[in-house]
């Protein structure tokens, strides 16, 4: 017994070890496939680290898969990211993202919301 727990013991710190080296979504504005009112829409980001915004990115998929690269603003705390995406009217839309955690590990996702 005292074996077989060392095993799983070490799995579960490299699992452990794994996790925390990745900037993981917490929240999100828009909420994944909310609703929300055009044609400025701010969107907000929070991790669960600190993320390196001058190597993260921020896109606008439109509807019709073109893309636009958004702006980022001042990051009002080290693990939060904000732009506002303008002009965008009806229609289903994703928010794609890339953040560089500070230990060096990147992150990507994509967050889909619907604009009225």
């Amino acid at each position: 017994m005292g074996r077989r727990f060392s095993q799983n013991l070490v799995l579960v710190f490299a699992l452990v070890t794994v996790a925390s080296g990745h900037a993981i979504l917490i929240e999100t504005t828009p909420a994944a496939n909310a609703t929300v009112t055009g044609p400025v829409v701010t969107l907000r980001l929070r991790f669960n680290s600190r993320i390196d915004a001058a190597r993260s990115q921020l896109i606008v998929v439109l509807p019709g898969s073109r893309s636009r690269k958004l702006l980022l603003q001042p990051q009002p705390s080290p693990d939060t990211l904000i732009s506002r995406a303008g002009g965008l009217t009806r229609g289903t839309y994703k928010l794609r993202w890339q953040v560089l955690a500070d230990d060096g590990h990147i992150t990507r996702g994509e967050v889909p919301f619907k604009v009225n």
